[in-house]
């Protein structure tokens, strides 16, 4: 085999099954992508968790899923929003109990205003930390027993150490650090953050996950690698550097050009 990554995919259960061979032709981990909605976390999520059980047993990748994000910030300034993060992340162990999944990702909680302003109010830096604990302080100490592993993923962060110094204030080994390249080229592009490959740099070995997405600096477009802006060779040589081993999950909007996204990282001679 090639010393060259094997590159995984983001998906749903049903794509999981039109990508069948795709994914079992190499050890590629995947990200099931059914579970971040509140409307089937509050339904029968149990019976959809039983299915992706069975059809992924034999898989060789390893297994994670997206958490859920939509509607909340894990640092809010609300208690009451806090209590339904932790509901919900509570929730989505269940599912990686389920499904056999050892890693959930989660969202950033730093805005672009927070950039500007962390340094404009006093204690407003410790203040997000001190939420985001109050928000999964019981969810990380649920994964450690559990073996899964949160990892943190940017979303609009302009600074690309402040996730990290969050993770490392749980000193935990369930709680780590997830790239997105479209989110960060967006970032790049848009509020003056650093390049892409510079998130690698930050993260060091508390790197965990990536998601491979490609975007034009200005949107969150998820369009298929080659199609954007990102320059890979250096992204790719940040990665390099690194023992953590972390995943690197396709994630793009087209499912179709999932194939499509590792061939074109074929051809670069950076992932297979």
């Amino acid at each position: 085999m090639s010393d060259l990554p094997v590159i995984g995919a983001a998906m749903t259960i049903a794509t999981y099954e039109t990508h069948y061979d795709f994914m079992r032709e190499l050890p590629r981990d995947i990200e099931i992508q059914d579970f971040f909605d509140a409307s089937l976390l509050n339904g029968d999520w149990a019976s959809v968790a039983a299915h992706a059980r069975k059809l992924l047993d034999g898989h060789e990748g390893r297994i994670g899923i997206h958490g859920p994000f939509w509607g909340f910030n894990i640092a809010s300034q609300d208690p009451d929003v806090r209590a339904i993060v932790r509901k919900r992340f509570h929730q989505g162990l269940d599912v990686c109990e389920a499904v056999g999944a050892n890693q959930m990702v989660i969202h950033s909680p730093y805005s672009t205003w927070d950039y500007n302003n962390l340094d404009n109010l006093p204690n407003a830096r410790a203040s997000v930390v001190e939420r985001t604990h109050d928000a999964i302080g019981e969810i990380v100490k649920r994964a450690e027993d559990m073996g899964c592993v949160l990892v943190v993923e940017n979303i609009e962060d302009v600074d690309p150490h402040a996730r990290v110094e969050l993770v490392k204030s749980f000193q935990s080994e369930a709680i780590a650090v997830s790239i997105d390249t479209g989110h960060a080229c967006y970032a790049h592009g848009s509020t003056g953050a650093p390049p892409v490959d510079y998130y690698v740099g930050a993260a060091g070995n508390l790197l965990q996950h990536v998601h491979l997405q490609d975007a034009d600096g200005y949107a969150d477009r998820h369009w298929s690698l080659g199609e954007g802006i990102i320059r890979w060779h250096p992204f790719f040589a940040a990665l390099g550097t690194l023992t953590s081993n972390p995943r690197l999950i396709v994630e793009i909007r087209d499912k179709t050009k999932i194939p499509a996204s590792v061939a074109y990282l074929q051809s670069l001679g950076l992932g297979q």
